[in-house]
């Protein structure tokens, strides 16, 4: 038994491969299904999304088993293109390990540290229980990565600093004004950057948004979204007054508020605080209001030149976390390995018990009377004998739970014993509620 995971992402197939190859959620069950009953793939979670298509497989055979798996994606969709069975990648072992810890945790993300990612992993994981495709292996590999990714949120700062422009707003916001409980916004112009920042803010307290227009019917439909208030145009001065942040987003190619609008605009508050975001080229607004005491002017390249400083502290924050994933590897493939060591164990006493049983049967017939004592006598030889024979075997055995390379000692055993394929269920009987420990993840 391994793992195996073939897929596609952003880094590796453009949106136009990645669309042919997606399974939209109204076809996982299908697909789900499908792909179970290929030959050499026991168990499969599939994970798609607009950055990646995934599947995570408990397979006999590795080879066998990811050529089958990129069989069912071009099979799935009728597709023939080497194109889209090249751009296909393979992972297996403790690499599939790595990097489905590493997808749910976010370091294989677009943006690392993106939140997203663990929900959606978190529903593939649902349909693939919901449509009984996930056993044993794939439960604990779905369990052990959410509780990663936890882990490495708790244990560092990889998802605490701003990676959006629209982000890097509220971020500064937060810095001037502390908390944005209750605060009031106004979005100057309809850009889609303005919109997205706006809504961060609401979504971290701002109260009440207003929206400026040229086109007032515009700022109407606009504000609605925010349950806001429409400002005409030619308002905007006095209506500044009510509004603690300012975004400003048009195509106007003259600043649309100076310096001298801003004077008024503070004396007015009483010199309560405003933060202006200007992110529009060219600027909307005059640079020289930022020389107002309390007022915080930042234009596109200040909130870039945040979000570039947060990039490279998110990275030092990604080492951290990849430290994590090579501790939490070691401590899944203890308990992988032990899948195959514990039948193995049962199956190598079992195979020399009867070789044991057969062959003692077959001399007592031959030894003529014997007293019950010495009858005792020889069944104890014989299981003494065995005993020691098996001791060394059974030790290297049950260390190579935890060794990178313990398979390799399971298939030899196998092999020089003629042992059958363990089956997934003879550990699960040997281990009752061997899982009760991780948490069964819920529908976001």
């Amino acid at each position: 038994m391994d793992i195996i995971v073939v897929g596609l992402s952003h880094k590796t197939a453009s949106v136009e491969v990645r669309e042919k190859l997606s399974f939209p959620e109204a076809k996982l069950p299908d697909a789900l299904a499908c792909l179970g009953r290929v030959d050499s793939v026991n168990e499969n979670v599939i994970l798609s999304t607009c950055n990646r298509v995934e599947t995570y497989a408990a397979v006999k055979d590795v080879e066998r088993g990811i050529e089958r798996v990129k069989d069912f994606y071009l099979e799935y969709h009728g597709l023939s293109d080497a194109k889209y069975r090249d751009s296909l990648y393979a992972y297996h072992g403790r690499e599939a390990i790595r990097h489905s810890f590493r997808v749910a945790a976010s370091l294989d993300s677009m943006v690392v540290g993106e939140p997203q990612i663990l929900g959606q992993l978190k529903d593939a994981f649902d349909h693939a229980l919901t449509n009984k495709t996930s056993g044993l292996v794939m439960n604990r590999l779905m369990k052990k990565s959410i509780s990663v990714a936890k882990r490495i949120r708790t244990e560092t700062k990889i998802a605490e600093s701003a990676v959006s422009i629209s982000f890097a707003a509220v971020e500064l916001a937060r810095k001037i004004f502390g908390n944005l409980d209750g605060k009031s916004c106004m979005l100057v112009g309809a850009g889609e950057m303005a919109e997205l920042a706006a809504k961060h803010l609401v979504n971290n307290g701002v109260k009440s948004v207003l929206v400026a227009n040229r086109t007032y019917e515009n700022a109407v439909k606009l504000a609605e979204e925010f349950d806001g208030r429409a400002v005409r145009y030619e308002d905007l001065v006095p209506e500044l007054v009510h509004a603690d942040i300012v975004i400003a987003s048009t195509g106007a190619a003259h600043y649309i508020l100076t310096q001298k609008d801003l004077a008024k605009v503070i004396r007015d508050r009483k010199n309560r605080p405003v933060f202006l975001i200007d992110i529009a080229v060219p600027r909307n607004l005059d640079p020289d209001i930022n020389k107002i005491d309390n007022v915080y002017l930042y234009d596109i390249d200040d909130l870039q030149t945040v979000v570039a400083s947060n990039i490279k502290e998110r990275q030092k924050e990604a080492e951290l976390a990849e430290e994590i994933i090579e501790d939490e590897i070691d401590t899944f493939l203890a308990w992988f390995n032990s899948i195959d060591v514990v039948p193995t164990i049962v199956a190598l006493r079992d195979h020399a018990e009867s070789i044991r049983q057969a062959e003692l049967e077959k001399s007592l017939s031959k030894m003529g009377d014997l007293s019950e004592k010495q009858k005792k006598q020889i069944e104890g030889l014989t299981q003494a004998i065995v005993n020691k024979l098996l001791h060394t075997p059974q030790i290297v055995l049950k260390q190579s739970a935890s060794d990178p390379e313990g398979s390799a000692y399971i298939q030899s055993a196998r092999v020089l014993f003629g042992l059958s394929e363990p089956d997934a269920t003879d550990h699960e009987e040997a281990h009752p509620g061997h899982e009760a420990e991780a948490e069964r993840p819920g529908a976001r």
